[in-house]
């Protein structure tokens, strides 16, 4: 009986706004209307069943929310932004100034953009694809206002006391007697008609009580208070339910109701998880099938949030992106795979989401990371394969985007903007006018894509790898008995169910190919994959198919060999089979 594919799904993250601009302008800075934005509509069922084709599973759509921006729609009713506190020309996805709503820049009709966003969601449920989108619960746009939100429902700060820093009612801290005070260095690229006024000051979302942030911080936010007094000890007050809890049940109820599957959490680390512990059962009780992601950079604090808090899944940023970037890079070791697993196994290794590749990090191919997507092959592999949770892909990854111009507020810096509109190059060869194909594409852009969609079926169809069991082999290989086998550069492991015995080899040397031999104990090979006379097997590559044919040999009563050569940053996968 085949095991259950239960948490091995692929994330494909899509910039919205950036996804379906075939604008070529990339002026600096550019206007909407200069450098053009992607719309709801360009994602068409032609790109969604390609996407599916390429075998993703979800599609988190990043920047739905209405948030502030430089580009003018109050004809529509939508308050226009203070340019003092808007970072770019079409502003961060994660400063919304209305839960309700939806990014205006991303209708083709506005009066119409929430009816356009749920023909997407139909479009997209019609490929059997799954909705993700961001829920941003820590901060809020400095001039956030919703219009859209229904009769009925306050909004946040309508009924806070700002006379005080601090009340467990308040939606917002608030630093009394103060006005706000825009930091040094920030020069908007527009003309400023007039100051900005905010008295009292708020406090600013990455946690700064003061009335004037610093430019590195994050002050086109403003905090939001869910119970905990930051200023004295950080005492909780949970007991009566705070306002900003039900506020937030009653936006992912609203979400949820319009046919979302699930929440990518923005910063959840920086809400209380007794927060989290209390709205996501309520909202599975709405839909039990609605999955929580959380974006947690400190693996202290993981096991809390998993346990605690409730959440399906957690960003594993701090952990295995860090150690494999290294790896990338040339300066890191296999040995912190090894820690991270054991931290990790058996506990949460299944709610672990992996990623080489988001919004926040620079891009692979960039000059500040590997200069290179090939570097990353065996590292996208291995974070595909090392335990059963979900991993991710960042729209044009598997195309080598190589951001290479200062595209506005974020300047170049290895990362596709997020603040200002432009068009992706490699992308855009990719959409091709709506066809959504190969036609544009490079022979090493084609050879690139098709590793990754190979990737994403490999994790997808083989059940050793989406269900099965872990075992590491560092351990017996790491001892001095393994010929040429480097403890830092070479890494190795099982992934097994009953009917399916996979072998994972790494060579993460750069430079070298090496001719090793890996062990794997007889108390894996009987106990655990629960094999026989290791002569009745013999070893099948089956990924990448280029891989070189191995020799099972018998090391000895208590343990087998595997003869292998390895190119230099590469893998090679094996099936176990009987011969």
């Amino acid at each position: 009986m085949p095991a259950i594919n239960k948490d091995k799904f692929i994330v494909y993250q899509v910039f919205t706004r950036l996804f379906g601009n075939q604008c070529t302008t990339n002026k600096f800075y550019g206007t909407i209307e200069e450098n053009g934005c992607g719309k709801f509509n360009d994602i068409t069922e032609t790109a969604l069943l390609a996407l599916k084709d390429f075998g993703i599973t979800h599609v988190w759509y990043t920047g739905i929310l209405e948030h502030a921006t430089l580009t003018d729609y109050s004809e529509f009713g939508i308050n226009a932004d203070h340019p003092l506190i808007v970072k770019g020309i079409a502003g961060s996805p994660y400063a919304v100034k209305d839960y309700y709503d939806v990014d205006p820049d991303l209708a083709v009709d506005v009066t119409k953009r929430m009816e356009e966003f749920e023909q997407l969601v139909i479009r997209t449920h019609g490929q059997d694809l799954k909705v993700i989108i961001d829920f941003i619960p820590n901060h809020v746009a400095r001039q956030y206002h919703s219009n859209a939100r229904a009769f009925g429902i306050r909004d946040f700060g309508e009924d806070d006391d700002n006379t005080v820093s601090f009340s467990p009612e308040n939606n917002f801290y608030y630093i009394p007697n103060h006005d706000f005070v825009v930091p040094e260095g920030h020069k908007p690229p527009v003309e400023i008609a007039a100051p900005y006024h905010e008295r009292p000051a708020k406090a600013t979302g990455n946690d700064v009580f003061q009335a004037q942030p610093s430019q590195y911080d994050w002050y086109e936010t403003i905090k939001l208070n869910y119970g905990v007094d930051y200023q004295n000890g950080g005492l909780r007050y949970f007991d009566p339910i705070p306002s900003t809890w039900l506020k937030m049940y009653d936006i992912l109820r609203f979400w949820t109701e319009k046919g979302v599957d699930g929440f990518r959490c923005d910063m959840a680390e920086m809400v209380p998880a007794e927060f989290w512990a209390w709205v996501i059962p309520e909202i599975k009780k709405l839909k039990e099938s609605v999955i929580f992601i959380a974006e947690i950079y400190n693996p202290a604090e993981y096991h809390h949030y998993i346990k605690t808090g409730k959440f399906d899944y957690l960003y594993d940023k701090v952990g295995l992106y860090n150690s494999l970037r290294s790896l990338i890079e040339g300066s890191g070791t296999v040995e912190n795979i090894t820690r991270i697993w054991q931290q990790e196994s058996g506990d949460i290794s299944e709610n672990m989401l992996r990623f080489l590749e988001n919004h926040d990090e620079q891009r692979i191919a960039s000059r500040y990371f590997a200069g290179d997507p090939w570097a990353a092959v065996p590292a996208m592999t291995l974070s595909a394969t090392l335990h059963t949770g979900p991993m991710m892909i960042y729209f044009g990854q598997e195309l080598g985007v190589n951001p290479v111009e200062t595209e506005g507020f974020q300047g170049e810096d290895g990362r596709t903007t997020i603040f200002d509109y432009w068009g992706v190059t490699e992308f855009q060869q990719w959409v091709n006018g709506g066809k959504f194909d190969l036609e544009k594409l490079s022979a090493d852009q084609k050879k690139l894509r098709a590793f990754y969609e190979t990737l994403n079926h490999f994790v997808l169809e083989n059940e050793a790898v989406y269900a099965g069991s872990f075992y590491d082999l560092q351990y017996v290989n790491v001892d001095g008995q393994s010929q040429n086998y480097n403890k830092t550069l070479q890494y190795s492991y099982l992934r097994f169910t009953e009917n399916q015995k996979l072998l994972f080899i790494y060579n993460f040397d750069k430079v070298n190919t090496v001719d090793t031999s890996v062990k794997i104990p007889q108390d894996a090979w009987a106990n655990f994959l629960k094999l026989g006379n290791t002569a009745a097997y013999r070893l099948k590559p089956v990924f990448p198919l280029f891989s070189p044919s191995p020799s099972l040999r018998t090391n000895g009563i208590t343990s087998t060999g595997v003869q292998v050569g390895l190119l230099p940053n590469s893998v090679s996968v094996y099936e176990i089979e009987a011969k």
